[in-house]
């Protein structure tokens, strides 16, 4: 009876330290297909409950973020930029910014979200808040420098640049941010064609999908 006992003791240790392991790995790692926009929110089906509600709090549409999202970190929950490097490029030496996570928001940025929206445990590696975070940015540039929420390309521009750096144009010294653009643009008009064969669909509750 002991004996069974101890084993049941170590059966439900096992299950208390791999079921939260399990579950985290489940709710991290990145869609199968980033490419359409109703495979990703049928696979995560909570992330079109936190799209959902950006938009509707921030006025951002689905679409837009979500591009976004995809160009900055491939919907990683822990993506990091790349590291730099000193000694004529031989020592790697930190981080080339403080970005990180789903959006990768850099630290500054993530922390004046914080104060003014007063969501004080938000986390950059938790969807629910990287969308958010990046609903409030698309609907700051709208208010800064008059860039509409639905374009894409302008939207990307103050996201990467800051909305100073997009005042100033410094974009137009970076050929290559300006492609950059023009690929998330073309990202958010697909992901805006797709979500339109499938949002009602998503709009339903878990209870009435039970009968469809």
């Amino acid at each position: 009876m002991i004996e069974k006992f101890k084993h049941l003791c170590i059966f439900f240790s096992g299950l208390i330290v791999l079921v939260p392991v399990i579950l985290a790995g489940c709710a991290t790692t990145p869609p199968k297909d980033s490419s359409n926009i109703c495979e990703i929110f049928y696979e995560k089906d909570d992330w079109y409950d936190a799209a959902a509600a950006a938009r509707d709090k921030w006025g951002a549409p689905i679409h837009v973020p979500m591009a976004m999202m995809y160009q900055e970190s491939s919907f990683r929950h822990d993506a990091l930029p790349p590291r730099d490097y000193v000694f004529f490029g031989l020592i790697p030496w930190g981080r080339v910014s403080s970005a990180y996570g789903y959006s990768q928001a850099k630290t500054p940025t993530w922390a004046d979200y914080v104060r003014e929206t007063g969501n004080s445990w938000a986390d950059r590696e938790d969807f629910e808040d990287a969308i958010d975070f990046m609903g409030w940015f698309i609907y700051k540039s709208q208010k800064v420098n008059g860039v509409s929420k639905w374009d894409a390309y302008a939207q990307y521009l103050n996201y990467h640049e800051g909305w100073g750096g997009y005042r100033r144009k410094s974009y137009n010294a970076k050929p290559w941010l300006k492609k950059v653009a023009a690929k998330v643009k073309a990202r958010s008009l697909r992901y805006a064609t797709q979500l339109k064969t499938c949002e009602e669909d998503l709009q339903k509750g878990w209870f009435m999908k039970l009968f469809t």
